[in-house]
């Protein structure tokens, strides 16, 4: 396992990593510290997304989420990042498998945009996240670069803060 004691030697912080893997594909791994049942809980339910889907340091606020965790059902994200009109993210539910794994489009760019697979795989009380997003094309993939992806550093920081503070929260 990919991990590094920092600070607080209690803590250990697992590495997220974030790689290209075709002209059309980007994959985002990263363990987390919790069993996959609340990780999936922490992806499809929005008062759990909105604790830790945006990343702090962006300065963004999240104003609205809306998740319907079933095939065909709708989610939206409604962001103030400080620009003129506030962004919003939306797209629809075409795989849900409790606990294992998810699957969205991404419809704010338009039909064509990516679809994000998410797999979640427990061993040991830990999680295995990979999100892998699958663009319809190279240059598709190539204008929207891997920022939101890289992001994904940060925010799943803040995952694994809010697991601890749900078993701190439970007197786990």
């Amino acid at each position: 396992m990919d991990a590094e004691i920092e600070g607080d030697p209690g803590l250990v912080r697992n590495r997220t990593t974030v790689e290209r893997t075709s002209d059309r594909e980007v994959l985002v791994t990263r363990t987390i510290n919790g069993p996959a049942r609340i990780v999936f809980e922490a992806f499809t339910k929005a008062e759990l997304l909105r604790r830790w889907w945006v990343p702090r340091s962006m300065g963004m606020t999240l104003m609205s989420c809306e998740v319907d965790a079933r095939v065909g059902g709708k989610y939206r994200l409604v962001f103030d990042y400080g620009g003129p009109e506030p962004a919003a993210f939306f797209g629809t539910y075409i795989e849900v498998t409790p606990h294992s794994r998810l699957a969205w489009t991404n419809e704010e760019g338009g039909a064509d945009g990516p679809v994000t697979t998410v797999t979640f795989e427990e061993k040991g009380g830990q999680t295995l996240v990979v999100l892998r997003e699958s663009y319809p094309s190279k240059e598709a993939l190539d204008a929207a670069g891997t920022g939101a992806a890289e992001a994904m550093f940060e925010t799943f920081d803040q995952l694994d803060e809010l697991l601890v503070a749900l078993g701190e929260s439970s007197g786990q």
